[in-house]
């Protein structure tokens, strides 16, 4: 009986609960998020909320990265990388819709965080908040409409898009034509064309690296539609024509479904879309050679893979770069498609793809996003100011090839290393085979790391017996290599041909490349454990000796102290391949008094830098012990100091330098108070090939009172488009030993 009870009352409370449940969803506001002002990247901009059918923007008081998930999940992103306060995606308009907004991070939507209310404010749009999410989309996402009018200015919220070419076209390569379809649910469905407009044409061409669209033959579409089942999406495209993706358009109106499964007088959209010159194909060959533009007035320098680069434009006969102040991706997009490319992926600023020489000669730029060159967009010829820190670069959409499908990296420990073997074609079938290592170099192999889409190459092998390839393509099939570095395939290259010339055979003297490590700093570990100490000089007789103090200490007696910035760094390897010293055994150097080898004499640089960037502090960190300290699951750690084993950092491990250690630390004894930036740069000489070094240096913004010391906003290059404003964080008080 007392049990019938307990149950009974234990329903009767999830049945309360469950009611007040889904009385709290009933009641929570329907809104609908979109990202709009000035961005850089299709997955960043100024957040904007519609609520009441009115759009606003959200002000950046106690806005967090808690807040900033739930804004980029609830968009379609995996998650956010950081937000931006201060309107840094420019000043929106109307109302200011949230203030003081509390999120955890677990809620489904904004709505569900407190805040002071839809429409209570005391900002201004100049406090306007901006996120930066995850590039990647959930899987699965379906945009849901939670609003009673057409819904025309919302952002369209689709899995996965595609071309679809009909038959007679399945064997072009690049796909350039055929039915424009959406990915929802796990279906795919086409788009009715009632109120599709060229503008959507521009993007979903650029999108798939085309610079432009032309017309097609309607007829043959038209009898294929009528003989088909249609299965339509239930929206229709409302584009601008500088979007980088479908996925950033607006919807415009809902589709009324008809009984018979047709839209009205309409049919599935088609797309028919134009290659740029270098992926046109042709007929004798397949694919025209690597393309070289006549006496071209833009181009890219400076790129890893097909498509991306340093700006650099040609004036009065001499090549200069373009200033980063006001780059975007509608400049981007003109750059892309002026190269024929598609549209930009991103707008990168800062020098992330290197520095460039010689003149300036663009500065804040501004283009519509339909000039046929960047030099038809208004700049400024004074670029008073702007130094190659700031040079400007993009990356962007390319057509895909198929390239990766003719090549292959065999007997490697990953996919990232092995013998070259190319598919050819012999007595009219295609054979994988080697490629002969004659005069084979760092340049080749450059052109396969590209071709395969690995970034850099590491290191050109022209003996590969200790890779065991795949027996049956031992035969050599490509000889006498040699590659300029501007090909986007091997077979580009000059070769000999058929006519193969190979002394030394395949086998273990076939051709092989290895591609390169990539190392990231943690900047989220930097911000939490940095703090100050003030130490003897009596316990700094080896980091003295070794120059990890700042030159005034040399002239202290050991009962001063010196005051430390202190920090723990964790080191991830992202890339593909280990990351390894580039000296071996022999060359290491034995530190006496810390009783161990030095691998790389610097391999960290610790600076303290003035607002305008000057130096005001420093200091190193040289890689005594380069180790697997952790990996990630069902990784095995390869590399520890003890025993003097090998060196290194495996390919998803990472190497922890606690803050407790030698060394690890910028002296900032003779500092005034002020604002600075704290900056740290991994492998800063660039001793080891990395596959990216815009993620080698990571910063933040610090405030030191002579006491404590504040840091904040630690980020590493690419992580974000620009500087953020300050924010308060918690202070890190002083230690003394």
């Amino acid at each position: 009986m007392i049990l019938a009870m307990a149950v009974s009352s234990a329903l009767c409370i999830f049945s309360l609960l469950a009611l007040v449940q889904a009385q709290s969803e009933s009641q929570q506001p329907k809104i609908q998020l979109r990202l709009a002002g000035d961005k850089r990247k299709h997955y960043e901009g100024r957040l904007e909320v519609s609520y009441n059918n009115e759009w606003g923007t959200i002000c950046d008081d106690d806005f967090s990265i808690e807040a900033a998930n739930v804004a980029c999940k609830e968009l379609g992103f995996l998650g956010a990388v950081a937000w931006s306060p201060s309107a840094k995606f420019g000043q929106g308009e109307g109302r200011i819709w949230l203030d003081n907004v509390h999120c955890t991070g677990r809620e489904k939507s904004l709505a569900e965080c407190p805040s002071n209310g839809f429409g209570v404010s005391d900002c201004r749009h100049s406090e306007d908040v901006g996120v930066i999410c995850n590039q990647k989309r959930i899987p699965g996402h379906r945009f849901i409409n939670t609003m009673n009018n057409n819904v025309e200015t919302l952002e369209e919220r689709v899995e996965e898009i595609r071309i679809r070419p009909i038959s007679s076209h399945l064997k072009r390569i690049p796909v350039t034509e055929g039915y424009v379809e959406i990915k929802e649910r796990g279906k795919w469905r086409q788009i009715c064309d009632e109120d599709w407009t060229p503008l959507n044409n521009r993007v979903v061409c650029g999108m798939y690296g085309f610079p432009g669209d032309k017309n097609y033959n309607n007829k043959a579409y038209k009898s294929l539609s009528m003989r088909k089942k249609k299965n339509y999406w239930g929206f229709s495209v409302n584009c601008t024509g500088n979007e980088a993706h479908l996925s950033s358009c607006r919807l415009g109106k809902p589709l009324e479904p008809k009984r018979n499964g047709t839209c009205g007088r309409g049919l599935p959209v088609v797309v028919s879309c134009v290659p740029g010159r270098a992926f046109a194909p042709s007929s004798s060959t397949g694919f025209r050679k690597a393309y070289r533009p006549e006496q071209p007035l833009v181009r890219l320098r400076g790129g890893s893979n097909i498509g991306e680069g340093r700006v650099e434009v040609l004036k009065n006969g001499v090549w200069g770069t373009v200033c980063d102040d006001n780059w975007n991706l509608r400049a981007a997009t003109v750059v892309c498609r002026e190269l024929g490319f598609g549209s930009a992926k991103e707008a990168l600023t800062g020098a992330k793809l290197g520095q460039g020489m010689g003149p300036v000669h663009m500065n804040e730029v501004e283009c519509s996003g339909f000039e046929k060159s960047l030099t038809d967009c208004y700049f400024n010829n004074d670029a008073l100011g702007c130094s190659h820190e700031e040079d400007a670069a993009v990356r962007c959409n390319i057509p895909a090839m198929g390239f990766q499908k003719r090549i292959r990296l065999s007997g490697g420990r990953n996919p990232y290393e092995g013998r070259v073997e190319v598919l050819t074609e012999k007595n009219g079938s295609l054979v994988w085979g080697t490629v002969c290592s004659e005069n084979w170099g760092i340049v080749e192999a450059m052109v396969v790391c590209r071709q395969l889409g690995l970034g850099f190459a590491s290191h050109a092998f022209q003996e590969t017996w200790y890779w065991a390839g795949d027996a049956s393509a031992d035969n050599v099939v490509m000889s006498g290599v040699r590659c300029s570095g501007t090909e986007m395939s091997l077979p580009q290259c000059l070769h000999h041909g058929k006519h193969i010339s190979c002394p030394k055979g395949g086998g273990r003297f076939a051709a092989g490349v290895s591609s390169a490590p990539d190392l990231v700093l943690n900047a989220q570990l930097v911000e939490q454990t940095t703090y100050l100490e003030d130490r003897p000089m009596y316990a700094l007789q080896c980091a003295l000796e070794e120059n990890c103090l700042s030159s005034t200490a040399k002239k202290n007696d050991h009962s001063s102290y010196r005051r430390l910035l202190r920090f723990s760094s964790q080191i991830h390897n992202v890339g593909q391949s280990d990351f390894r010293p580039k000296l071996g055994y022999h060359a290491w150097t034995w530190h006496e008094c810390h009783r161990h080898y030095h691998s790389i004499e610097v391999f960290t640089h610790y600076d303290l830098l003035s607002l305008n960037g000057t130096k005001v502090a420093e200091g190193h960190k040289a890689s005594f012990c380069l180790e697997d300290t952790q990996c990630d699951e069902g990784i095995q750690k390869r590399y520890v100091c003890a025993n003097f084993g090998e060196q290194g950092i495996t390919v998803g491990c990472w190497d922890t330098y606690r803050h407790d250690i030698d060394c690890q630390w910028i002296d900032i004894t003779d500092i005034k108070p002020g604002d600075y930036i704290f900056q740290v740069v991994i492998n800063p000489y660039y001793d080891v090939a990395e596959s990216d070094y815009t993620n080698n240096v990571m910063k933040c913004k610090c405030r030191y009172d002579g006491y404590r010391i504040w840091t904040y906003h630690c980020h590493t290059g690419g992580s974000r488009s620009s500087d953020m404003d300050e924010y308060p964080a918690m202070s890190n008080q002083l230690h003394f030993r």
